[in-house]
């Protein structure tokens, strides 16, 4: 690897975390974010398992990619495969959780299988497939999008903590509150468009 094959891998961690945020730029995974931001603990716990299941489903779908699907001519079943593979890697997840980590199982809830239908981990798949990316640069991004995903949801609980002692008008209780505060995250993300 040479310099410039590294720089460019710093660029896209940059770009894929902060700069072009998953959640707050293109708003993918927008139910779990919403769903699972009331306390930062599970938030973290939430932000954890995407980090996992982005992480290695980048890994799998870009080596399932290139060395099945390319070579069979059968690039068109990328979105089903992809699919297929992020089922399985949330089942796994599920399980390991269930059996070792019952107290953040049972916080998640519902939206721990979410995170099969969460959008953000198929479109980080298929853009890895559509920019180009070879495999490491395919996990470097997926690892990055997942961190900046973990990175919004842990901020926005810890916002939504802080506000439950804050007298809010009756109109903004609740959802109203928490998709203006989603709003001024994303103006303020945008302010990280400078670093690249």
């Amino acid at each position: 690897m040479n310099g410039s094959y590294i720089l460019n891998l710093i660029v896209i961690a940059i770009t894929s975390s902060l700069v072009s945020n998953v959640v707050l730029s293109q708003f993918l995974g927008l139910c779990p974010f919403l769903g699972v931001s009331k306390k930062v603990k599970t938030a973290s716990g939430m932000g954890a398992a995407v980090i996992f299941v982005i992480t290695l489903s980048s890994l799998v779908a870009g080596v399932i990619y290139k060395f099945i699907l390319t070579p069979l001519h059968a690039t068109y079943l990328k979105t089903i495969v992809f699919i297929l593979i992020i089922a399985a890697l949330v089942q796994f997840v599920e399980l390991f959780l269930k059996k070792f980590v019952k107290p953040l199982y049972e916080a998640l809830g519902v939206y721990l299988p979410l995170i099969t239908t969460n959008c953000a981990v198929l479109g980080v798949a298929i853009n890895n497939v559509n920019y180009g990316y070879d495999i490491l640069t395919g996990v470097v991004n997926g690892f990055a999008t997942s961190v900046g995903f973990a990175l919004a949801i842990i901020i926005l609980a810890g916002i939504r903590e802080k506000m439950e002692y804050n007298d809010i008008p009756k109109p903004f209780r609740g959802m109203p509150i928490v998709l203006v505060t989603a709003g001024l995250m994303a103006i303020a993300f945008c302010g990280f468009a400078g670093l690249i």
